[in-house]
């Protein structure tokens, strides 16, 4: 929630801002009324700017009166260097990965405490996952949400370790066998889940390191189950990662 926007001398823009950051992955279709009290701006400010926002795209609404994000966010969104740069320069190796195994591809950054989607493929044969191109997951109960909070800053690692939420029954939410994990994620390389977002799909993911060895984003694909083909499925992703590794370094040279 933006806070206490509606004081005076708030600027247009910060009001704008409020309105955008009312949306969340919780959150996702608002009523005027929800969009007034999670922006801390008056009724009639968020029905003025509101009105302005979609006519601008950046704001759809619904039948139903509900407000959601206008597809022009997510537009320019995709601007966004480390979106559009890690988006183009992955591609291939998420289609070759999606070609030789026909599951969900994920290609996911860190957003504060949760992990942003930023790519993924999936088809008919694939097992239904729960994320989306542009959707932000928690960081504990997903593969390559582990692989980003093993190698997050310390205060991240905290943030998330008081605040496990538990969506199946195996999700982890002791934070020492969480801790233990993710320590085994940088020993081992990879991370993998087991149904711990949703029943009936299991995990593994691995890092993508920039030039420097820093962790930028992390590679992931859905399964089944992980019994029989866990080697396999690690190895093809650690060879695309390091990869897309390569290719992020030679473009920003």
């Amino acid at each position: 929630m933006a806070g206490n926007t509606s004081a005076p001398g708030a600027s247009v823009t910060s009001r704008v801002l409020a309105i955008l950051g009312s949306f969340d992955a919780e959150h996702r279709s608002l009523t005027l009324s929800e969009l007034a009290r999670r922006s801390g701006l008056p009724l009639p400010t968020v029905h003025r700017l509101a009105a302005e926002l979609v006519s601008g795209g950046a704001l759809v609404r619904r039948g139903s009166g509900e407000y959601v994000v206008g597809r022009r966010m997510w537009d320019l969104g995709l601007l966004a260097p480390v979106q559009a740069d890690l988006r183009q320069v992955a591609s291939p190796f998420l289609h070759d990965i999606y070609a030789a195994t026909l599951a969900t591809v994920h290609l996911g950054v860190r957003d504060g405490a949760e992990v942003l989607y930023v790519d993924r493929l999936s088809g008919h044969a694939s097992v239904p996952v729960v994320s989306q191109i542009g959707s932000r997951l928690p960081l504990h109960a997903t593969g390559v949400g582990k692989v980003l909070l093993a190698y997050a800053p310390d205060a991240v690692r905290e943030q998330v370790l008081g605040n496990l939420t538990r969506f199946t029954s195996y999700t982890i939410t002791q934070p020492g066998r969480l801790v233990a994990e993710l320590r085994q994620v940088q020993r081992l390389g990879y991370a993998q889940t087991h149904e711990e977002m949703s029943l009936g799909a299991c995990s593994v993911a691995v890092p993508i390191r920039s030039a420097d060895g820093r962790v930028v984003a992390a590679l992931g694909i859905v399964v089944a189950s992980l019994r029989r083909d866990r080697p396999r499925l690690i190895a093809a992703l650690q060879v695309a990662a390091q990869g897309i590794g390569r290719s992020l370094s030679a473009e920003r040279r």
